[in-house]
């Protein structure tokens, strides 16, 4: 290929064309990019020397789009969103973007003319290593729905150098290694050099000879920008998700002590700093694990608000005078989740430290403001933080969560008698005196102008049990919001056999952006032709999926099997251990009684499901012929220091080493 592809981009000339959608012009483009934009030896390109040519291409295309949608937000100055979320699990955004800009076979046929097949060059793309579950995959969604709704939006995240982990699977079970998306770089991301905020830790709080408070010393590190574009699908809004690095700067190197052999000291504060967005996540056993957890919450909250709170300032100079009460008015900001809490209490110090607001006018602001998604009904799964932790490390909002907590109070004794015996549990301090905590989700509910679930179920719950007295406080501050997919992502682009099929029999594409379209299938669910059609579709998927697992795991699979899919991060609640007992269950079916050849652990297993579970005795080979068969994939990660979801890792492992080496079933049952 290399041969190949080294005879092709020379045949084409380098010659940049940033806007073309003729194949031949992207694909002079892309030799630009890989000649004038060089990150690799020269004379070579290869398929990953490819990508990033490509990606680089592409990128001209939505920084032109990106620039004129800022433009023209600047200027029309409508209310912006500002999604807060310490997780992004964006995927691939080579596909999305191609994809979403409607150029996705001018690019195919431009990569054909430089020796290269698209489906292969989009391979090369490393996950952005920013999320981890349902939460990230949420926010990632959100950003594609606002771009291509034209919604004037902002998502705000970590930039994590070495994510979650990556994961490898052995004989021990799962074993975790460092990310590697950024060792060598992304070809998405901008870095903003101009936009640089302040962070501070730790320290005191100086009353000032008018009351007023000021949060002084500690250590400050500084939050750069990076920017990824979102575009829109087939608009040219193109939104940006601004991912902030920690710095120190250089005065904040120590060159008398560096030069004096004390390496270590002299670049300390770049040391903890760096910590900062090392890991999404890190383990938090210890206290130095609980700051650091604290450190980066904090970090994406205070430098995220900066910059909203500048980005408005800028929209308000040459306008004439302004009031802050017009903040609400031109910015909704959106915690996912309580870790981005700290907004609340960050915001009110900003604008009374920093702005010169009185209490009242900066809670006034802040609660018409602030808005919070909640994820769980769990109260024990409900975030809580050590007060002598938050005390240490961020001494000026704990007096602010002090006075709204005793305001709250004031507020229910004041207005609620009959809730005084519930302020224990709804108060947003914890004062036990074995472990004082702040409850984040009781902070946010208290301070947020909305809560909303994620399904209606479980926004009932919340309204019915879990939040029921503040729901009688604030019937109409709690709303169901579903989550969502976004179909281009998810349908259009990872199955396009089968958008190409809802497309010819719907007569139109218009089902991308309106999902509720698809119901007009309905009327050709009998009809043979569109049945043939869709199992064709699902057949090719099927093969190409088997050959993926034949490529990564050399283990073969039938594509005329039925797939049964569990892909999700691995929890003792969502029931990937039912799974793969059901997997035993089945094995155990299929299995005529001959245990000679199976370890006495599995023997166990099998004994202890039957026990449990009534297991009925094993098939006769004639109702073995007639069963379906059965391919089980579970996928998924489990957390580094959750030792009961790695032993399910394990055990789903070691039943697929049982299951896939027996010739017995293999026939009609494997498990992946």
């Amino acid at each position: 290929m290399a041969e190949n592809g080294k005879s092709a981009t020379e045949k084409v000339p380098a010659v940049a064309n940033p806007l073309s959608e003729q194949p031949s012009e992207i694909a002079s483009n892309i030799n630009y990019h890989a000649q004038f934009s060089p990150h690799f030896s020269p004379f070579k390109f290869e398929p990953e020397q490819a990508f990033f040519a490509t990606a680089e291409s592409v990128r001209d295309r939505l920084v032109k789009q990106w620039n004129e949608t800022f433009v023209h937000y600047h200027k029309v100055d409508p209310k912006q969103t500002y999604y807060l979320s310490m997780e992004y699990l964006q995927g691939r955004a080579l596909t999305n973007a191609i994809g979403n800009l409607d150029i996705q076979n001018a690019y195919a046929e431009a990569l054909n003319k430089l020796g290269h097949e698209l489906e292969e060059i989009a391979e090369q793309e490393k996950d952005a290593a920013l999320g981890n579950g349902g939460l990230g995959r949420l926010a990632s969604c959100f950003l594609d729905s606002m771009a291509t709704l034209n919604l004037p939006a902002w998502g705000y995240g970590l930039r994590y150098k070495y994510g979650l982990f990556k994961q490898l699977i052995t004989k021990q079970g799962q074993e975790e290694i460092a990310e590697d998306w950024l060792e060598k770089f992304s070809p998405w991301e901008v870095v903003r050099h101009d936009i640089v905020f302040p962070v501070r830790f730790f320290g005191s709080v100086e009353i000032n000879p008018d009351g007023s408070r000021k949060w002084v010393g500690g250590e400050v590190v500084q939050a750069l920008a990076y920017d990824v574009p979102i575009p829109g699908y087939k608009t040219k809004n193109t939104i940006s998700l601004r991912l902030w690095e920690a710095k120190a700067r250089a005065e904040d190197f120590n060159l008398f002590q560096f030069n004096d052999g004390q390496y270590e000291s002299a670049a300390q504060l770049h040391s903890r700093a760096q910590q900062i967005c090392a890991v999404l996540y890190p383990g938090d056993a210890t206290e130095d694990g609980k700051l650091l957890r604290l450190k980066q919450q904090f970090f994406l909250c205070s430098a995220s608000l900066q910059d909203i709170i500048l980005r408005f300032k800028e929209r308000r100079s040459g306008k004439g005078s302004w009031k802050w009460s017009e903040f609400p008015s031109k910015v909704a900001v959106q915690l996912n989740d309580t870790h981005p809490t700290l907004a609340i209490p960050e915001l009110m110090r900003l604008l009374m430290d920093d702005e010169g607001l009185g209490w009242d006018e900066a809670w006034d602001v802040t609660t018409r403001t602030i808005a919070y998604t909640n994820h769980t009904v769990l109260p024990e799964a409900l975030e809580k933080w050590s007060q002598p932790v938050m005390w240490k490390l961020l001494p000026r909002h704990m007096e602010i969560i002090e006075e709204i907590d005793k305001r709250f109070l004031a507020m229910i004794n004041a207005t609620r008698p009959d809730l005084e015996h519930k302020l224990p549990t709804m108060r947003v301090l914890d004062h036990n005196p074995q472990k004082p905590v702040v409850r984040m989700a009781n902070l946010c509910v208290v301070s947020a102008h909305t809560v909303n679930g994620v399904a209606q179920l479980h926004s009932d719950i919340l309204k019915a049990e879990l939040f029921a007295d503040y729901v009688s406080i604030w019937p109409t501050k709690f709303q169901n919001k579903t989550n969502g997919i976004t179909p281009r992502r998810w349908l259009r682009f990872c199955s396009p056999e089968l958008s190409n099929i809802i497309t010819k029999w719907l007569k139109t594409d218009q089902w991308v952006t309106n999902l509720d379209l698809l119901s007009g299938l309905r009327e050709f669910a009998d009809n043979a032709d569109f049945q043939d059609e869709w199992a064709s579709a699902k057949m090719a998927n099927k093969q190409r999926l088997a050959q993926y697992i034949l490529r990564v795991t050399g283990e073969s699979i039938d594509p005329n099997s039925l797939f049964d899919i569990q892909v999700k991060r691995i929890h003792e609640y969502k029931r990937q251990l039912l799974n793969i007992l059901g997997a035993i269950y089945r094995y155990k079916k299929l299995k005529v009684s001959n245990r000679t050849d199976r370890s006495w652990q599995f023997v166990c297993l099998m004994e202890f499901c039957v026990q449990a579970f009534h297991f009925q005795p094993e098939m006769s080979p004639e109702q073995r012929k007639n069963t379906t068969s059965r391919t089980i994939m579970i996928g998924g990660k489990a957390f580094a220091t959750y030792t009961n979801a790695k032993r399910i890792v394990k055990l789903v492992n070691d039943v697929g080493a049982v299951v896939n080496n027996d010739p017995e079933v293999n026939s009609y049952l494997k498990v992946n």
